[in-house]
Order: C-alpha cells, then structure tokens, then sequence
C-alpha cells in the first residue's frame, strides 16, 4: 500500500512539472502584442506608389520611422525588362546590392514590410534586405499590393528569412497593374476605402493606434 501511495505521488508530481514546462514555453510565432512604447520601423518598396501608399496610411495610424528601400542600380523603366531581370534574379538568387542603409536597427522592436508581389515572388531586393539585416527577436509585420493575383509566396519567404522573428497576419490589397498601364490607384474614394481596411487589419493584430485629434469645426 505504501509503494502505491509513493508511486502515485512521483507521478502526480511529474504531471505538474510537465504542465508548468508547456504553459512557460509559448507556441514559436506567437507573443504579446506590440506596446506603445516600441520602437516601429516601416521598411517599403514600392514601383509604382501604391505600397508607398499603404506604408504612409500605416505610418499615420502607428507613427515610427518611414524608410523607402531603394536600389544601387535601378531596375529598367521598361516593365518587360523589369519582368525578364527580376525572373532572373528569382532563378539565380541573385540579391540585388542596396542603396538604402539603415543605422541602429536594432533599437527596432517592430518592423513593418512592405512590397509589390514580383513574379507571385517576394522581390529581390526585400530578399537583400531580410539577408543584411538581422531582425532577430523582433516583430515583423509583413504588407502587400499586387495586380489581383494576391501576394503569392512572398509572406512564406518573409517567415523564412525571419526564423527567429514573430511574423503576424500580413495586409493585402489591389494596386495598380503596370503590365496594362495602371500606375497608382490607391489615390481618392480608393484610398479613403484602402484607409478604413488598414485601420482595421492593425486593430486585428492588435497594433496601437496614434490618437487622431479632429480638427476644430
């Protein structure tokens, strides 16, 4: 009787230490939502100023730095060529050399990405900058525009490169279609409509907002 009441001790014991080890260590991917006193990098590319619109609407709405992402060499004005090299770029690996810098990124708690679907691809030059810099225990948040085909695999690339990142819920809309001649669009009724989504999907990630005051009538 006495080994029983042993036994069922040690394993009533073990059962609690395992429970307490599995409710310490949190699922990978997740934390605690961002706070109002992080530090917010906005980080964009942009062709042809549609998700350079996106990152100033989050811009306006979470406050932080702004940084467009450029190139040391541009990619052709010509849309054709543009498509040739980037499918190069995909094929090779090749990672594009930047013009941009950005000092001190490591005083960055939460980083936004934003970019262009190239190819259903992430674009080579985001690619370059999630090798350069190390966003190691920070929050990525990852937004897009596309022609209509979605963001492809480009948010899967994202949480690649960012093994060791939390990588929340991404944004996607419509912008423009340059292959028809349709360059920004998210300007006017569609910008006040892209506005409302934006606010919305940070809510849902639960993303402070900077307080809007409203101008005196």
């Amino acid at each position: 009787m006495k080994n029983i009441i042993v036994r069922s001790l040690v394993m009533a014991t073990t059962i609690c230490l395992l429970s307490s080890c599995s409710t310490a260590q949190q699922p990978s991917g997740t934390t605690l939502p961002p706070t109002a006193d992080k530090k917010i990098l906005i980080v964009y590319l942009s062709r042809t100023n549609n998700t350079k619109a996106i990152a100033e609407f989050i811009h306006q709405k979470v406050g932080g730095t702004l940084v467009r992402l450029e190139v040391e060499k541009p990619y052709p004005e010509n849309y054709e060529a543009t498509v040739h090299q980037v499918a190069r770029e995909n094929e090779t690996g090749f990672l594009p050399q930047l013009k941009t810098k950005i000092d001190g990124i490591e005083k960055y708690d939460v980083v936004f990405l934003g970019f262009p679907t190239w190819g259903m691809q992430l674009p080579p030059p985001m690619k370059s900058f999630l090798s350069q810099y190390s966003l190691k225990g920070k929050t990525v948040i990852p937004f897009n525009t596309n022609a209509g085909y979605g963001e492809g695999s480009s948010f899967q690339t994202v949480r690649k490169l960012c093994p060791e990142s939390t990588v929340l819920e991404g944004f996607v809309t419509r912008g423009g279609s340059e292959r028809d001649g349709q360059y920004l669009v998210i300007k006017e009724a569609r910008a006040r409509e892209t506005q409302k989504e934006v606010e919305i999907w940070l809510r849902k990630i639960k993303i402070p907002l900077r307080e809007t005051r409203k101008m005196p009538e």
